[in-house]
């Protein structure tokens, strides 16, 4: 019974570290995403979708594992609680990365020349916010440390307060439509960075409760 255990546990592991490696991809591609947008640089688009493909395949690695481990094994208690924890958080860890290519991608659409220097410092303030929020939320889970969540919550609070300004400073200004609608549309995808974030840490206070109870 004993060695039935150690061997689940290792199954477990696998899965915890896959996991693991997707919050890495998603921490260390951020920074980059914001970085090309700014410099108009189309390149990272292209290197973002190949490690997106990646990421989709990983995801599906580890939706597998946890549905074989949930039908043979038959879990229960925080065994369980952590199976269907990361069947919930893969889904967030995916289209957040998704999310950094549809940024990625509007680096050679973006008009680097025809954003207002506020402009610019609010989508820095943006990326940098996002960045911290998902390292945080990347040791929430390393750690499963729930109280992480209202941390998070409030960052995302200062997430939507640049969003807002972001906006107005667009409609202050005259710049092409093309552009301006790009730019809308990449404010909206940093908040949703974050809204991910906040999803993920309040998933791991659940599992963090239930297995310090």
């Amino acid at each position: 019974m004993g060695e039935q255990r150690s061997e689940f546990d290792r199954r477990l592991d696998a899965i915890d570290v896959k996991v693991i490696e997707l919050f890495a991809t998603v921490c260390e591609d951020l920074p980059g995403v914001t970085e090309a947008l700014l410099s108009g640089s189309g390149e990272a688009a292209g290197e973002l979708a190949g490690r997106d493909q990646a990421v989709d395949v990983l995801c599906g690695q580890i939706e597998e594992l946890v549905s074989q481990e949930i039908l043979l094994q038959a879990p229960v208690a925080s065994d369980l609680r952590f199976l269907l924890t990361v069947l919930r958080i893969a889904p967030e860890l995916e289209r957040t990365h998704d999310l950094e290519c549809q940024i990625a991608s509007r680096a050679g659409h973006v008009l680097a020349a025809e954003l207002s220097p506020r402009c610019r410092g609010l989508i820095s303030q943006m990326g940098e916010v996002a960045s911290g929020m998902w390292r945080q939320a990347a040791d929430c889970w390393y750690q499963r440390d729930g109280s992480a969540a209202s941390a998070l919550a409030m960052m995302n609070e200062e997430m939507h307060e640049l969003h807002a300004s972001l906006a107005a400073e667009i409609a202050s200004r005259r710049m092409p439509s093309s552009v301006a609608i790009d730019i809308v549309l990449v404010a909206r995808f940093y908040e949703r960075l974050g809204d991910h974030a906040v999803n993920i840490t309040r998933r791991v206070r659940y599992l963090a409760g239930s297995t310090a109870g």
